[in-house]
């Protein structure tokens, strides 16, 4: 259903860097980087589709993220969500609630979120009830 996401940036390189390992954590790959162009796109492990996209602005405005606008991306787990967060804000993320349960959503939805460097609002997010341990 959905093609690509596009978040904008300011900084192509630092963005990418900011970005890369989390996208890697979730399972997905570089699928190209062009800073001169400035963008980046990743996309996942074992399919084409969808694209998680960075861009400069085609205006050539500052990017600025929209009011209401978030972006989540789906993890496999819920340990995945609480590495992402914490790595999102070791890279210099800032923390927009830090991962938890949100039954008020569902009673699994387990999330966390951040904005990137650019401000852009970002939610990793897992739907799976939590994995038991066995004994």
């Amino acid at each position: 259903m959905i093609s690509h996401v596009n978040v904008g940036t300011n900084d192509i390189v630092a963005a990418q860097a900011f970005y890369d390992p989390l996208m890697v954590r979730l399972g997905w790959r570089l699928r190209f980087f062009d800073a001169p162009a400035g963008q980046a796109g990743w996309q996942p492990a074992t399919g084409r589709f969808p694209l998680f996209l960075l861009c400069l602005p085609f205006d050539g405005g500052p990017a600025v993220p929209g009011n209401g606008a978030m972006v989540a991306l789906l993890a496999p787990d819920r340990a995945s969500v609480d590495d992402i967060h914490r790595m999102a804000l070791a890279a210099g993320g800032t923390d927009e609630g830090g991962p938890g349960l949100r039954p008020h959503y569902h009673p699994n939805y387990y999330g966390a979120y951040f904005r990137d460097l650019d401000r852009n609002k970002i939610c990793v997010c897992c739907h799976e009830p939590e994995e038991t341990a066995a004994p």
